[in-house]
């Protein structure tokens, strides 16, 4: 951890990835030099040394990298093979100052047999060697003409360096000072294989997996491999890191071209160049805090885990300690951290998701208007982005019900504050779209409730407080659901999921209430480029598609309090995109709200000071649990997003009365005032 001559200040240890549950790797294809492992240790030992600069934890490194792979017969030779073992020498002895755990590939005797290993070096010591468990005998490949598999030997041992180190592919290396940094090495074909060591590994604990590869190049293996990587860090949950052998293996006969992934969890968090002349050492900053909480949320992978308790008892633990570095400077994160994760950034995915999303609420209304026989829905029209994205909604499931639209009766309601913009916009929508567009003004009945209430609004004093507003809010609620009586249909809810999870909706006789909410699992983030989406693919006509856009440019209000400038939302909750992200990482994997800080740091500090963000999370989470009881009665509605769905039938349950006083002194213990 840090050293004992320099504790680390606050805001130092803020500033340090390893604070916040991510673990620095790196990966590497050096140029390889044929059958000579001295100088490849050196080549090696350069990229250590860059990985230590970068205050990486562990290094890994090709298969056979130390002899190179593509040498056929020369792996039986005495001269190399002693020639690696005086490499490994090299290595261990260079470690000593080194904060990298080093995985390097190496051909070793044992008990008259050669075996295809991984070696794991760290400050002086070998913590173990993994020998390849699979090895293959097809197309190029012929290893068991020179290799012994793993199971060849019932050794548990191997005789290195002078001393006995630990052997065997049933090993996972744990970092006693990181918590959850637990890694397992695998070689190759093993990952190829229907029974990978490593999906044991992870359920022994590992949650970074490591492949030495040497598999060489042809069309398309390298998307096969990345798919594979992919694959099994989902499967895993854990993260995989993938390096392959590259220049400088021969090419005789076969081509190399140095592919160096990873990926956690599905996501790919860095990739090398291929075919690089001069490969670069590749940086991943692993979140194995994330793949832990996650772990603990997946059943199934607690139910494996059990199934598999005999197999992985018999798994050896090797401990060490990474002595990562929390202070004299900042170690910031250098992966990408998604300012919008409920919107991709790639646009043809953002395409793609925005296609589901919009027909994933569709279906959901044309299911409910099946079940319920209803002829008719009901929904309020502001000329707003979310009673906006509700009549789009509701638009293309009429049509795919077979009903007219003009079974949609939408009903502006002018109020106190209603601006003739939102008014107009609202008119113009319904009629491109060809509802039954209505108009009812709530101000007389809001005046005469106000004057019930002996409220001094209502004497024309400039009193707008929650009474003020919700008397509005309430009056256009209590007339949908009258309306609906009368039409014999059911009222549309319109509110969103950052709404809801703010609380910034009137409970019960409010928009937090309606007989089904096709936004309830929405993100205002998302429907804001859904609105986007649905204008740019013409699906209601230019018309449409021209208001759409203007009411994407609309300032987001409620507009309720009247005033020369329009009443700002986000001037009370904060910004929705920073809000939308705090949702995403505390309700999708339970993060620390100093972690969730960190996050938005590093994810929006260009635009957004530290103080600020920190204001508007400690705002969030006051918000978000004062109001889990408005979420404990939500009405039915699809959920649309994997991470934030706040139905307390679903993904989040939590009791209604509980406070945000844990969640708070997490983040004043570990969130510094200043990073001054």
């Amino acid at each position: 951890m840090a050293s004992r001559k320099s504790q680390p200040s606050p805001a130092e240890r803020f500033q340090s990835l390893y604070a916040h549950g991510f673990v620095r790797v790196a990966a590497c294809a050096p140029v390889v030099v044929p059958a000579e492992p001295q100088r490849n240790a050196e080549a090696i030992l350069a990229f250590w040394r860059e990985a230590d600069a970068a205050k990486a934890a562990l290094l890994l490194t090709p298969e056979l990298s130390l002899s190179g792979y593509a040498i056929d017969d020369l792996l039986l030779q005495d001269a190399l093979l002693d020639s690696v073992d005086a490499a490994i020498a090299t290595l261990k002895a260079a470690s000593a100052e080194l904060m990298p755990a080093l995985i390097v590939g190496a051909p070793l005797r044992l008990r008259g047999m050669l075996f295809n290993c991984a070696v794991i070096i760290h400050r002086g010591r070998i913590l173990g060697v993994t020998p390849k468990s699979f090895l293959p005998n097809y197309r190029e490949f012929y290893e068991k003409r020179y290799f012994a598999v793993a199971g060849d030997v019932a050794d548990d041992c191997i005789r290195l360096c002078g001393e006995d180190v630990p052997f065997g592919a049933d090993i996972v290396y744990a970092a006693r000072d990181l918590r959850d940094f637990v890694f397992h090495a695998e070689i190759c074909e093993d990952f190829w294989a229907p029974t990978p060591p490593s999906s044991t590994a992870a359920l022994a604990g590992a949650t970074v997996l490591l492949n030495l590869s040497a598999s060489n190049i042809v069309i398309g293996k390298a998307a096969d491999r990345a798919i594979l990587c992919d694959a099994q860090s989902r499967r895993c949950t854990a993260a995989y890191v993938f390096a392959a052998a590259g220049r400088g293996e021969s090419t005789t006969d076969l081509a190399w071209d140095g592919q160096v992934v990873a990926y956690e969890m599905g996501e790919l968090i860095a990739e090398g160049e291929r075919f690089a002349r001069a490969p670069k050492l590749v940086i991943a900053d692993i979140d194995t805090g994330r793949i832990a909480q996650e772990r603990r949320r997946l059943s199934n992978f607690r139910d494996a885990a059990a199934r598999e308790k005999h197999r992985i008892a018999s798994w050896r633990r090797v401990d060490f300690e990474v002595a990562a570095p929390l202070s004299p400077l900042p170690l910031p994160l250098q992966r990408r951290v998604d300012r919008f994760p409920f919107v991709p950034d790639e646009s043809a995915q953002r395409d793609r998701d925005c296609y589901e999303a919009y027909n994933i609420q569709v279906s959901g209304l044309a299911k409910r208007l099946e079940a319920t026989g209803s002829q008719r829905v009901v929904i309020g029209v502001s000329g707003g982005l979310d009673s906006t994205h509700a009549l789009i909604v509701a638009a293309r499931a009429f049509d795919l019900a077979g009903l007219p639209r003009t079974n949609i009766i939408g009903v502006t309601m002018p109020g106190f504050a209603t601006s003739d913009a939102t008014k107009q916009s609202a008119w113009a929508l319904m009629k491109a779209l060809g509802i039954d567009a209505r108009e009812v003004s709530i101000a007389p009945l809001a005046q005469r409730m106000l004057e019930d209430l002996d409220h001094p609004a209502a004497r024309g004093e400039p009193v707008y407080d929650i009474a003020y507003e919700n008397v509005q809010a309430g009056i256009r609620t209590d007339y949908l659901f009258r309306l609906a009586n009368k039409e014999g249909g059911f009222v549309l809810g319109t509110g969103d999921l950052s709404e809801l999870a703010l609380g910034w909706c009137t409970y019960g006789v409010g928009d937090q209430m309606s007989h089904y909410n096709v936004n309830g699992g929405a993100p205002k983030t998302l429907i804001q480029h859904l609105i986007r989406w649905v204008a740019d693919q013409a699906l209601f006509g230019a018309e449409a598609s021209k208001t759409l856009r203007a009411i994407l440019d609309t300032e987001i209000s409620p507009e309720l309090i009247p005033g020369a400038a329009p009443q700002s939302t986000q001037a009370v909750v904060g910004p929705y995109e920073l809000q939308d992200f705090n949702l995403y990482w505390l309700t999708r994997y339970g993060l620390a709200p100093s972690k969730v800080l960190f996050l938005a740091w590093t994810a929006w500090r260009e635009k957004y000071d530290y103080a600020t963000l920190k204001r508007w999370l400690e705002l969030f989470l006051k918000r978000f649990f004062a109001n889990q009881y408005k979420r404990s009665a939500m009405p039915n509605g699809p959920k649309i997003v994997s991470g934030g769905a706040l139905s307390p039938r679903g993904d989040w349950r939590a009791p209604s009365d509980v406070s945000s006083a844990t969640w708070l002194a997490e983040l004043a213990a570990n969130a510094p005032e200043t990073l001054d």
